[in-house]
């Protein structure tokens, strides 16, 4: 931050001020001075729009209930909330979370195999509004994601294999009797990168995260920013053509893809077919595995190595210091990272490999829905978001304080 406000002929603004508060790079007006090199006058008048705005918190406000000494700036994580919804093939998960991404309610619901947005989206909002009913901050924005491929700027799905009928539809009109916030939509995938990302600034620099669920799908970090590429069709690692699929129909209406072989509803659809036992979803075959069944752990273990074959491509050309495995094969890490490491380990290069850690995903089952978090804060928490909402609400800047 102190690098980029430096090269830039432009004083640093109120919302990148609050950027360095919120990431705890500053917790003073005089580290503020230090690395902005903004005048005393100019940190004391941005400072006090935040302040005037409920984003920043003075010490002197927090000292009578044991908080920061006098002069210590805080950020206020109670000036707002962000609502989440995490949206699959057969499940939504709602949440809303305080400014730092802490959950302060959440509920989780199974629906019909598709099911339409005009049938989904409408009970969404209804849950979602029980959920604020006894939230008094106001709402900042949505983070909502889908699987498959999502415009972000018309906020809808334009390619989703497993999501009939909700291609080409907006789905803001459905929350916007909710609170005159934007929603922000995204991958799935995507959204499972930003969840390891929240609240460790720095912690993840590059990174593959994994969703190996009833669909197979990468979210990529690079030097701390998850990309999307393109089109937004980053990571579709599941619908790679491999020998081993040849020929297997996929469910995205072609022949040969990975998830032929190895994504979670081609494994039900094999335990099924062996007439051994009667599972639904992927999560029943997980729960066989983690009971000890051999024929869903020997399932989940070759999946695992289908899919590294083509993580050792991704991990030789991108070089990340960590792959992150999230999704509901999560759940049996130990079973499913096992059959990752053997192709990994003998398919990518030894530099690649050297340091690479392959861990589970930080937040569980519940990461989707704290990536959708994550989605809305890191765009209603921007600097460039910051600074249009107080320039609809902050009194005329005096002259001086610019510079």
């Amino acid at each position: 931050m102190n690098e980029t406000l430096r090269e830039s002929a432009a004083p640093a603004t109120a919302g990148q001020l609050l950027e360095l508060v919120r990431t705890g790079r500053a917790s003073t007006r005089s580290d503020l001075r230090r690395l902005t090199g903004l005048s005393r006058t100019a940190v004391v008048s941005r400072v006090s729009t935040l302040t005037s705005a409920g984003l920043v918190l003075l010490g002197e406000e927090l000292a009578s209930t044991g908080g920061r000494p006098p002069g210590a700036l805080v950020f206020n994580k109670d000036a707002g909330v962000v609502a989440a919804v995490a949206i699959g093939r057969s499940r939504s998960q709602l949440g809303v979370f305080d400014l730092e991404g802490t959950e302060l309610a959440a509920d989780s619901a199974d629906h019909r195999v598709g099911v339409g947005p005009d049938e989904l989206m409408p009970r969404v909002a209804e849950r979602l509004a029980g959920l604020l009913e006894d939230v008094e901050a106001p709402v900042a924005g949505f983070g909502l994601s889908l699987p498959g491929t999502v415009d972000a700027l018309r906020g809808l799905s334009i390619d989703s294999p497993v999501m009939a009928g909700w291609n080409g539809v907006e789905l803001a009109p459905y929350l916007s009797g909710l609170a005159d916030a934007p929603l922000f939509v995204g991958n799935d995938c995507d959204v499972l990168a930003r969840s390891e990302l929240l609240g460790r600034p720095g912690a993840l620099r590059d990174a593959l995260v994994v969703k190996a669920s009833t669909g197979l799908g990468l979210g990529i970090v690079a030097e701390g920013r998850v990309l999307s590429g393109h089109r937004g069709a980053a990571g579709e690692i599941g619908h790679t053509w491999i020998e081993a699929a040849d020929g297997l129909p996929c469910r995205c209406g072609r022949t040969g893809c990975l998830e032929a072989v190895a994504g979670g509803w081609a494994l039900v659809g094999r335990l099924e077919e062996s007439g051994g036992h009667r599972v639904g979803h992927v999560r029943d075959l997980v729960a066989l595995a983690l009971r000890g069944d051999a024929e869903a752990r020997g399932l989940l273990r070759e999946s695992g190595r289908r899919l590294g074959e083509l993580l050792a491509v991704a991990i030789n050309l991108l070089n990340p210091a960590t792959v992150v495995v999230g999704g509901d094969m999560a759940a049996a890490f130990d079973v499913y990272a096992g059959g990752i490491r053997e192709s990994v380990y003998t398919r990518a290069g030894a530099l690649a490999t050297r340091d690479l850690q392959i861990v589970p995903a930080t937040h569980g089952d519940r990461a989707g829905l704290v990536g959708c978090a994550a989605l809305a804060l890191d765009h209603v928490l921007s600097p460039a978001a910051v600074d249009a909402r107080l320039m609809t609400h902050a009194p005329p800047v005096p002259a001086d304080s610019l510079r």
